[in-house]
């Protein structure tokens, strides 16, 4: 009895690297194993096929998706160049042979292209006044570019601007200048967030938003500009 005892406590010291070093042990382990797959092999086998169709699939969709892309790129092409010519409604709604953004955006919604027709049709209805409609499309685009995604935030801030709610304005102006912050756009951000700040009233943040250009963003262009606008703003503090 003592040494079946004695024998159980020296097999439960086998784990770790002496589990690796003692061959009883891993015939042991082995023997075990064996036994779990004999009993379990149809849930094993099971889930070995559900893993396999798993990654078939998503491969599969990733190839359908690729595919998806490339005709929206296409579709894309005559509403890209309404849209630069300004011709906005034809770029929206399409010319009757080619797909407008909002078509796109409606078949191909999944895809990187189908995505940025979103960006686009926010981008058009801002233009045509139709702020509602811009804020709530451009909050629906989720781009994996960080230049665009801090872009989408000033643009949504825009559409707040012009209905006049200056509190919401101010937010994404913030958004997008703490977005990936760089030189280049922060900058025209913060000038943005400062001037929807003193519209709201709130003198001490349109300082700070002008502070951080003028401690921060030495060499951007909206520099000195900050500068008379920080000391005038400091004016109307004092």
């Amino acid at each position: 009895m003592a040494k079946n005892k004695k024998k159980q406590e020296e097999a439960e010291k086998y784990t770790g690297q002496e589990l690796l070093e003692n061959p009883e042990a891993i015939a042991d382990r082995l023997s075990k194993s064996e036994e779990f797959l004999e009993k379990n092999k149809v849930a094993v086998i099971g889930g070995s096929v559900a893993l396999i169709v798993a990654v078939g699939l998503f491969f599969f969709y990733q190839s359908f998706i690729s595919g998806k892309d490339k005709t929206a790129q296409a579709e894309m092409f005559q509403a890209q160049y309404y849209f630069e010519q300004d011709s906005l409604n034809l770029a929206l709604n399409g010319d009757g042979n080619s797909y407008g953004f909002l078509k796109i955006a409606d078949e191909y919604g999944s895809t990187p292209a189908g995505k940025l027709a979103n960006y686009y049709t926010g981008v058009i209805y801002l233009r045509q006044g139709e702020f509602d409609k811009a804020i709530n499309t451009l909050k629906g685009f989720s781009p994996s570019d960080q230049l665009i995604q801090a872009k989408t935030y000033a643009l949504i801030g825009d559409g707040y601007m012009e209905k006049k709610s200056y509190g919401d304005a101010l937010s994404y102006y913030q958004k997008a200048a703490n977005y990936k912050a760089n030189k280049f756009f922060s900058p025209i951000y913060l000038k943005k967030a400062a001037l929807a700040a003193e519209l709201k009233g709130d003198l001490k943040t349109a300082k700070s938003s002008l502070e951080t250009i003028v401690n921060d963003y030495s060499d951007a262009n909206e520099y000195q500009e900050a500068r008379k606008q920080l000391a005038r703003v400091n004016g109307m503090i004092n």
